[in-house]
């Protein structure tokens, strides 16, 4: 089996992969980064959505091989240096942007990519965002709203909780 090296969020890697052996299941399996998640076998669901040389992936449709030197960020990488939760992360659990946890690696992962590039989001904006990610169970609201608080946080404005 070839070896594939890559960057994980800041560290150099390398693991043993089939041809056909997925980026999830080389993160999962290979590293044991388990924080990115298979929810749908199907690309459907989002939440194995990671960061590919500074792109937003769902890493279920992409080959471990095919990332092979990329700088890949999971889930695990969004937290602070000290382990602490990052802004998103946070916002997520201030706002209840989260009731069972499964999708949340993917919309922490595809509201980062998003503010990336768009640091004001309308709450529009932000739902059309998130068309390619799935939540079984909950109706979105305080996803959403979670990531505005974490726009308005990383844009330097005092957020009230409510």
């Amino acid at each position: 089996m070839p070896t594939i090296s890559m960057t994980v969020n800041g560290k150099s890697v390398s693991g043993e992969a089939e041809g056909r052996t997925l980026l999830v299941s080389f993160l999962r399996e290979t590293l044991g980064m388990t924080g990115t998640h298979v929810g749908c076998d199907t690309s459907q669901c989002g939440a194995c959505v990671v960061h590919v040389d500074g792109n937003s992936v769902k890493s279920c449709t992409m080959f471990a091989a095919e990332a092979e030197g990329a700088q890949v960020t999971t889930i695990e990488g969004m937290a602070n240096p000290d382990g602490s939760l990052g802004v998103i992360q946070q916002a997520f659990q201030d706002n209840h942007g989260l009731q069972c946890g499964f999708c949340t690696p993917g919309m922490v992962m595809t509201a980062a990519d998003l503010l990336k590039t768009n640091p004001n989001p309308s709450e529009k904006e932000v739902r059309e965002y998130l068309e390619g990610n799935l939540c079984r169970c909950t109706g979105y609201h305080n996803i959403v709203k979670s990531i505005l608080a974490a726009a308005a946080t990383l844009r330097g404005e005092q957020v009230a909780a409510e």
